[in-house]
């Protein structure tokens, strides 16, 4: 048992050793696309993309919260000349606001995360959406280096879930418990938003920089992707830097988004069902009324 602890500690060691990551950037930097664009070409193509980034990433932080949804509502009722809250009362009676909510946010995610990147994709850089990771391309054979991230962090969450903290935070839809409707719905509203996220950064943002900086698009991407984790628990922010540059990797090794996008996906429902689990509040009816 000793060895093969040690045996699987060694192979862990030596795989994430930061000589390993730097070999990993030289060898994307040695490939094409990286650095096939000419000077003028470079400039404007990290203009562009950084300028998308950037609306996109405050467009997303300002309208994706509950409480922009309930002022649209309000806004909407006052509009029909109708009380300020003739649309919330309406979607309360449902039992399912909540969740609706939820379904706004994921909604500007698909709109900042997907819908814009593609138009500039299309109007600007002028090539198939489809080329920005939205293929399987190579995840197969990179399979172990995911399973490689997702490991240690499955680990971790089920040592994290016997913490307060982790438990009030997880999930964030608070009634996913309630059903198991209302668990699978939020989950595919979690899931489609990791989809729409794993373009943006691992899709659209790396794949269009890197023909004009090489692999510095990993780093470039790195700061963003960690700032858009401050709201979460500080685990879980300090981690995205490493879960960034290393999901970032296999993003241009294997040109696509999928594998991230799994890795995400077991994560997240990891993390609410260890909560659910912890608290004893996994569902046993699947309508909640």
């Amino acid at each position: 048992m000793n060895k093969q602890i040690m045996k699987a500690g060694s192979f862990f060691s030596n795989r994430l050793h930061p000589k390993q990551i730097l070999l990993a950037l030289d060898d994307i930097d040695a490939t094409s696309p990286s650095y096939t664009l000419n000077r003028p070409e470079a400039l404007r193509r990290v203009f562009t993309v950084l300028a998308c980034v950037s609306v996109c990433l405050l467009m997303i932080h300002y309208l994706k919260y509950s409480s922009v949804f309930l002022a649209m509502l309000k806004a909407l009722s006052e509009f029909i000349d109708q009380p300020a809250n003739y649309f919330y009362l309406a979607l309360r009676q449902t039992g399912f606001v909540e969740l609706i909510s939820y379904a706004w946010w994921t909604a500007w995610h698909i709109v900042g995360y997907v819908l814009i990147p593609s138009l500039v994709i299309k109007r600007y850089i002028k090539l198939p959406v489809a080329d920005f990771g939205w293929r399987w391309n190579a995840t197969t054979a990179h399979w172990r280096g995911y399973a490689l991230l997702l490991s240690p962090i499955l680990v971790f969450i089920f040592i994290a879930s016997s913490s307060r903290d982790f438990v009030a935070h997880y999930p964030f839809y608070r009634l996913a418990g309630r059903s198991w409707f209302d668990l699978l719905a939020w989950e595919i509203l979690y899931l489609t938003q990791f989809i729409c996220l794993e373009f943006f950064f691992r899709g659209f943002f790396l794949q269009a920089l890197r023909p004009a900086v090489g692999a510095n698009a990993v780093w470039i991407m790195c700061v963003p992707y960690l700032m858009i984790h401050f709201p979460k628990l500080w685990p879980e922010a300090g981690g995205a830097i490493l879960f960034g540059l290393f999901l970032g990797i296999l993003a241009l090794r294997s040109v696509s988004i999928w594998g991230g996008f799994f890795v995400h996906a077991g994560v997240a429902v990891g993390m609410d069902l260890a909560s659910l689990l912890k608290q004893g509040r996994m569902p046993e009816v699947f309508w909640p009324f």
